[in-house]
């Protein structure tokens, strides 16, 4: 055989080879493509629209990612996952601060995330892997919710559910039950379809397998329908007419704090011409009226002119009034809510306990200013904690005041129905983050949480959306963006607590400590397997 023969056929012998591997890098592509597109999809299921159930699409196809890899896949194709999902989310964060903090801030809670893809690769091993995978899903939140710098829960799979089916499950065992059960059926759809494929292909599946697969998708379904009955819009204490007012801002983003007099004087002005349609009998007397957070940014306090202005529209209206103020106590900058009587003027205060990192106290300031003066300048000053929950009496009716972002976390919403609260205040002000999709991301939350502990919400917001809630998450009132108005509606006063308020963080600390077990288990079976490969 000659040269030119022998590298004739050698190169024949080539040509698969070369396919095989052409053929095999679009293969190798599919996972990380198909896992970022996940994520993308449930970003899509969250508000403003009510595609709720794309979340579970979403985890089936995380679901067939991840099944069958090793940890150190799931590692990268979680952080993938959790990119596709966080960067879309939270692209709010930069609307007037930059780039910068959103990519930051999404690359960190990604980091949760890919830590999740390796538990659920490493547990997808196990019989029944769904239950373990959703389990440590929820571990995986409770922990964002927690860490760093007091957590931010932005983004648990309950917040995107406020439309969904699986609603009435907040009312069983709070967001993280919810989330479960959305990410359990996600999962068990995934494995419902596998194991059809194969059992066409092989004829031979087991039947334990197939029931649990089956379960995973039933059970979360089936729990959602019995949980109906807890969804009531009973008025069990009477009710209330509450007043929901929205002044606007001059203008929107961060200048908006250039102009403080002016929120706090259309914010006055609305009200006293929500007191002269009360008086024309256009609209009905309410009992109580609601004013956003950051209404009046100047300290009633230390200045007369604000005080009065306050008092003034506290008399036109003649009932208490909720107003979100800036103040200064003993040294101590209050993102504070101050119950402003017709008569008496201001008798009561609730401080806002969870305070937004870089917004409203600066951690690691030293470093940050090292890094970037203009962020120091923006957060020139750091607020302080309250230390108490907040429920004022007004009018006869108990309202639990729930900050802004305070609202995204559990404990701070049901230390107020545990105090006593009949119904739920979520003053907020969100005209920092213009048009974005925060505003209605947010109010989804507070959704979530009149179903959670069956009351009624209200939304006070200084440039909208400003709404009125009702405790089966209905929302029969809202308000444009960046216009004035004023909402007014009789709405039930509940005292009655639901298992997940009376719960806690039981159902969370459960869910953890399964996911601890899939993961141990997972260890000790991964373990039994290399010592036998080593015999």
């Amino acid at each position: 055989m000659t040269a030119t023969a022998t590298s004739a056929g050698e190169s024949d012998q080539q040509q698969p080879r070369i396919a095989s591997a052409r053929g095999a890098r679009p293969a190798r592509l599919l996972p990380p493509v198909a896992a970022a597109l996940s994520g993308v999809l449930l970003y899509v299921s969250f508000p403003p629209r009510t595609l709720w159930w794309l979340a579970l699409p979403a985890f089936a196809v995380l679901g067939w990612t991840l099944r069958g890899r090793g940890w150190k896949a799931g590692l990268g194709l979680g952080y993938l996952f959790g990119l596709g999902f966080l960067l879309p989310l939270l692209v709010w964060t930069g609307v007037e601060v930059g780039s910068g903090p959103w990519l930051a801030l999404a690359a960190v809670e990604a980091v949760f995330v890919a830590l999740v893809g390796a538990g659920i690769a490493a547990v997808a091993k196990l019989p029944a892997w769904p239950v373990w995978a959703a389990a440590v899903w929820t571990a995986g939140e409770a922990a964002r919710a927690r860490v760093p710098f007091h957590g931010f829960p932005w983004g648990k799979i309950a917040f995107g559910q406020a439309d969904g089916v699986f609603l009435p499950l907040a009312a069983v065992g709070g967001t993280p039950v919810l989330g479960f059960a959305v990410v359990l059926c996600g999962f068990g759809l995934y494995e419902v379809v596998r194991l059809a494929v194969r059992a066409r292909r092989t004829r031979a599946v087991r039947r334990g397998a197939a029931v649990a697969a089956l379960l995973s998708v039933a059970v979360p379904v089936a729990g959602a329908l019995a949980a109906r009955p807890l969804v009531s819009d009973e008025a069990e204490d009477g009710s209330v007419t509450v007043a929901v007012v929205q002044g606007n801002v001059p203008r929107a983003g961060l200048a908006f704090n250039a102009q403080r007099r002016a929120v706090l004087d259309y914010h006055a002005r609305e009200t006293e011409r929500l007191a002269a349609r009360v008086k024309a009998g256009k609209v009905a007397r309410p009992d109580i009226v609601l004013w956003p957070e950051n209404s009046s940014d100047i300290d009633p306090f230390a200045n007369a002119d604000a005080r009065a202005v306050i008092d003034r529209a506290a008399k036109a209206i003649g009932v208490p009034i909720s107003v979100g103020a800036v103040v200064k106590r003993d040294g101590k900058l209050l993102n504070e809510q101050i119950l402003w009587d017709p008569v008496k003027g201001p008798v009561d205060t609730y401080d806002k306990r969870q305070i937004q990192p870089f917004g409203e106290y600066l951690p690691l300031r030293s470093l940050i200013g090292a890094l970037n003066d203009e962020w120091t300048s923006m957060v020139a000053e750091d607020f302080s904690r309250g230390s108490e929950p907040g429920v004022f009496t007004m009018d006869g009716a108990r309202v639990g005041l729930v900050t802004c972002y305070e609202a995204a976390f559990d404990w701070a919403v049901r230390s107020e129905v545990t105090d006593g609260a009949q119904l739920i205040s979520v003053p907020s002000n969100n005209a920092t983050f213009d048009r974005s999709e925060m505003t209605y991301q947010q109010l989804a939350m507070s959704r979530v949480r009149a179903v959670e502990h069956s009351r009624t919400v209200t939304v006070p917001v200084t440039s909208g959306v400003s709404a009125i809630i009702m405790p089966d998450g209905t929302m029969t009132q809202k308000t444009g963006m960046f216009v004035a108005d004023t909402l007014v509606q009789k709405v039930p006063l509940r005292s009655s607590q639901t298992p997940a308020t009376r719960l806690g963080t039981l159902p969370e600390i459960a869910l953890v400590l399964l996911a601890a077990g899939g993961l141990g288990r997972a260890a000790v079976t991964g373990l039994r397997g290399r010592r036998a490969g080593d015999a």
